[in-house]
């Protein structure tokens, strides 16, 4: 494990003339992430699902940097339709993008649900959701300054393996699992999206972080269907377990904007366990960095959502 100094948002380079576009940006990970971006010069586009939400984040941004440049436009990315409209109007209007931060997630639903087009709801928001909108920018961000991909995987995907023959966990749903899985899928397909970027000679490059235990918005969410003392129980044990929004998105920060990251790299905290601390670069659980698995997992990527793009 190799740790990046004591690395902090302080140390983020001038983003002055960079246009970054930062998914589920109205809370937790994704508005820490848009706000350092906005306050050290980046035009940032608030990729959000609510757009009144979005306002509000972005309101909240423009308190503490006065004069970012924000924009907040709706994209839904349990619907590939919103996610090909968001995408079509995005790169109409501008000329190129420098930064794609996949970052909106959802976690651990105590019941199976399915996107508007009919995928599992965490595999097809966090992963297929994400596959989709990255393949329809990939144009945009060609054309971008020194252009990354930035994946948000989780802890957690260390504790799954992924069956693509249940991709969609018909057989055996289980939110927890169903959650992990899909952070798994998504740490597999920011890997494998920096080897096909490198085979064809692509300035973009594809890199992976993830915040540790960090408390978000989402965590009181993963104790909302068990009993009021195992609720309270879990709640004291995450603090105490646990880091703030803020040191657990410099992994991500650190991957959209620190000099001399390479493609394919992983970041995480330094602390035992990856739990937190520092940023340091980290290894991905063994399915997930497997090329093999990363190249059909893409196929059936490709196959779900109608998207090719390398």
């Amino acid at each position: 494990m190799s740790q990046m100094s004591h690395w902090t948002a302080k140390d983020i380079p001038d983003q002055r003339g960079r246009l970054a576009v930062v998914t589920g940006a109205n809370s937790g990970l994704g508005l820490v992430t848009a706000t350092e971006l906005a306050r050290h010069g980046a035009k940032v586009v608030l990729a959000v699902r609510n757009t009144d939400s979005g306002e509000q984040a972005a309101a909240s941004i423009r308190a503490v940097a006065p004069v970012a440049e924000l924009e907040v436009r709706k994209l839904d990315l349990a619907s590939l339709a919103s996610v090909r409209e968001f995408a079509e109007k995005l790169t109409a209007d501008v000329g190129g993008i420098d930064l794609l931060v996949n970052n909106a997630g959802l976690v651990i639903l105590d019941s199976r649900r399915e996107t508007s087009d009919g995928f599992e709801l965490h595999m097809g928001t966090n992963m297929l959701g994400h596959f989709a909108l990255t393949g329809h920018l990939l144009g945009a961000l060609d054309r971008g300054d020194a252009p990354r991909v930035v994946n948000l995987s989780s802890i957690v995907h260390k504790s799954v393996t992924v069956d693509l023959d249940d991709l969609m966990s018909d057989r055996d749903f289980d939110g927890s699992r169903a959650y992990r899985r899909s952070k798994l899928a998504t740490t597999a397909f920011g890997l494998e999206l920096d080897r096909r970027l490198r085979a064809a000679g692509s300035p973009v490059i594809g890199v992976v972080a993830h915040p540790g235990m960090t408390r978000t918005n989402l965590t009181p969410r993963a104790f909302e269907h068990r009993g009021a003392v195992a609720r309270a129980v879990a709640r004291v044990a995450a603090v105490l377990t646990t880091q703030s929004v803020d040191q657990g998105t410099l992994p991500q920060l650190y991957a959209a904007t620190a000099q001399g990251v390479r493609g394919g790299q992983f970041f995480g905290p330094a602390a035992r366990g990856e739990r937190r601390g520092h940023v340091a670069e980290v290894r991905p659980s063994e399915q997930a960095g497997d090329p093999a698995f990363g190249s059909r997992l893409w196929t059936a990527a490709e196959a779900l959502t109608g998207v090719s793009y390398l």
